[in-house]
C-alpha cells in the first residue's frame, strides 16, 4: 500500500511550473536500438513482415503494436477541472495528467488528444478516424449536456470501450462511498433518501448508478431547484431524469430538498448555507465534491452529519476518480469487452468499497486512498470477471 502522507509544506508556485515545464509525458522505445540488427529489426526491412501480417489480419494490431492496449484521452477543453471553457491547449496539461495516471496506476499507456472544435459531429468523426491507433477512449473535461451525445454515439459507432470519465468515474467511487457510508451508519442503501445537487455531468451519472443499485428516492437538483415534472424549463435530459427520480413529488430549492434526507451528494459547486443542513435526518452522510471549493465545507458539514467526504486531497474521504478509472479500463482491456457497461461499474464500485472494508471502516475511511495501489487491481479484476461472466451468459 502506498504511503499518502508523504506532502510536506504548502506546493510552491515555483515547485508547480517546475513539475510541468516541458511537459509530464514521453515516449519510451520498450525495444533496444543499439546495433544495425536492432535498426534492421525494429524498422525496415523486418517492419514490413508486420505491415504485411496485419494487413492479412488486422486483429494482429491488437498484439503486435501499442494500439490494442492504448488509450485515447480526448478533451475538447470545454469543462476542464473548476475552470470551465478554456480550450484545447489550456487543457492539455490535465489531459498529460491523466494519461500519467493510467500509467502510474493502471499500467496502461495513454495519449492525450485536445480537439480545437465543440462540434459533435466533428468530434465523433475525428475520434472515429483516428481509432486504428488505439484501443479505448476516455473522454474527458467535455460539457454537458455535449458529452452525454458525444459519448453514447461513440459507443455505439466505435468497438472498443468508450468512457466518460467525469461521468462514470466519479459516480463508480462516489457508489463506493456510500455503500461504505450507509453501512457504517446502520441504513439500509435503497432505502435511502439521496439529494443530488448538479445536474451536469457527474450528477447525471452518479443518479443514474445510484438507481441502477436500487436506491429508488433520489432528488436531482440543478440551479433552479429541485428537477421535477412540474417545471416546464428542463432539457429533454432532464425531462428524462424528472420522469424517473423525486419519487415523493418535491418541489422547490435546496432547503426544501434536504428535509429529511439521508444523504448529501454535491457535485454542482453551489453554495449550501450551513442552517439547511439543520433539515437532513438523523446520522446523515454529506458528500460535497465541488473543488476546489466544496458545497459546504468539510468541517462544517461535519457538525449535521456523521460521514462528510469531499473532493479535496486535505480533508478525509477524498471521492477522487483515480480509484476508478484505471482499474476500469484496465480490466476491459485484459479481457477483450468492447463496451462498458453498467454492471461493470457496479463491480467496479463493490471492489473499491471492499478495500476500505478490509482496512476497517470509521467515518474518516470509507474510501481508499487516491495512492492505494490495492485499487486499480482489485478492480481491474472485477472488471474482468463481470465481461468473463457475461460472456458466459
Amino acid at each position: 500500500m502506498t504511503d499518502m502522507n508523504q506532502q510536506q509544506g504548502p506546493i510552491t508556485h515555483e515547485e508547480i511550473f517546475g513539475y510541468h515545464e516541458g511537459g509530464k509525458l514521453s515516449v519510451v522505445s520498450k525495444s533496444p536500438l543499439k546495433t544495425r540488427r536492432d535498426l534492421s529489426i525494429a524498422y525496415t526491412p523486418g517492419v514490413a513482415e508486420v505491415s504485411r501480417a496485419v494487413h492479412q489480419d488486422p486483429a494482429m494490431a491488437n498484439t503486435h503494436t501499442w494500439a490494442g492496449r492504448l488509450v485515447a484521452v480526448i478533451s475538447d477543453g470545454s469543462a476542464v477541472l473548476g475552470l470551465g471553457d478554456i480550450g484545447p491547449a489550456a487543457s492539455l496539461p490535465v489531459m498529460e495528467g491523466k494519461a500519467a495516471l493510467f500509467k502510474e496506476f493502471g499500467g496502461l499507456d495513454s495519449i492525450p488528444i485536445v480537439l480545437d472544435t465543440q462540434d459533435v459531429d466533428e468530434i465523433v468523426r475525428t475520434v472515429k478516424l483516428l481509432r486504428p491507433s488505439f484501443g479505448a477512449v476516455n473522454l474527458e473535461d467535455i460539457s454537458a449536456p455535449r458529452c452525454f451525445e458525444i459519448e453514447q454515439r461513440l459507443i455505439e459507432e466505435l468497438d472498443i470501450p468508450v468512457m466518460h470519465d467525469d461521468q462514470h468515474g466519479t459516480a463508480v467511487v462516489v457508489l463506493a462511498a456510500l455503500l461504505n457510508a450507509a453501512q457504517l451508519v446502520g441504513k439500509d442503501l435503497e432505502g435511502l433518501k439521496v439529494v443530488i445537487a448538479g445536474a451536469g455531468a457527474a450528477g447525471i451519472a452518479i443518479t443514474e448508478i445510484l438507481l441502477a443499485q436500487g436506491i429508488e428516492d433520489v432528488v436531482l437538483m440543478d440551479s433552479r431547484g429541485i428537477v421535477s415534472r412540474e417545471r416546464d424549463d428542463l432539457n429533454a435530459i432532464k425531462a428524462d431524469y424528472a420522469g424517473r427520480t423525486n419519487p415523493r413529488g418535491l418541489i422547490g430549492g435546496p432547503k426544501d430538498a434536504l428535509e429529511g434526507a439521508d444523504v448529501f451528494v454535491g457535485v454542482s459547486g453551489g453554495k449550501i448555507p450551513e442552517e439547511y443542513l439543520t433539515e437532513l435526518a438523523e446520522d446523515a452522510i454529506v458528500f460535497a465534491l465541488a473543488n476546489p471549493d466544496p458545497e459546504i465545507m468539510p468541517d462544517v458539514a461535519a457538525k449535521y452529519a456523521t460521514v462528510v467526504a469531499t473532493g479535496r486531497s486535505d480533508f478525509p474521504n477524498q471521492i477522487n476518480n483515480v480509484l476508478a478509472f484505471p482499474g476500469i479500463f484496465r480490466g476491459a482491456l485484459d479481457a477483450g469487452a468492447r463496451r462498458i457497461t453498467s454492471q461493470m461499474k457496479l463491480e467496479a464500485a463493490r471492489a473499491i468499497a471492499a478495500i476500505a472494508v478490509a482496512d476497517g471502516l470509521s467515518a474518516e475511511h470509507i474510501v481508499p486512498s487516491a495512492l492505494d495501489d490495492r485499487v486499480a487491481p482489485a478492480v481491474a479484476e472485477a472488471v474482468a470477471a463481470c465481461v468473463r461472466a457475461d460472456a458466459q451468459r
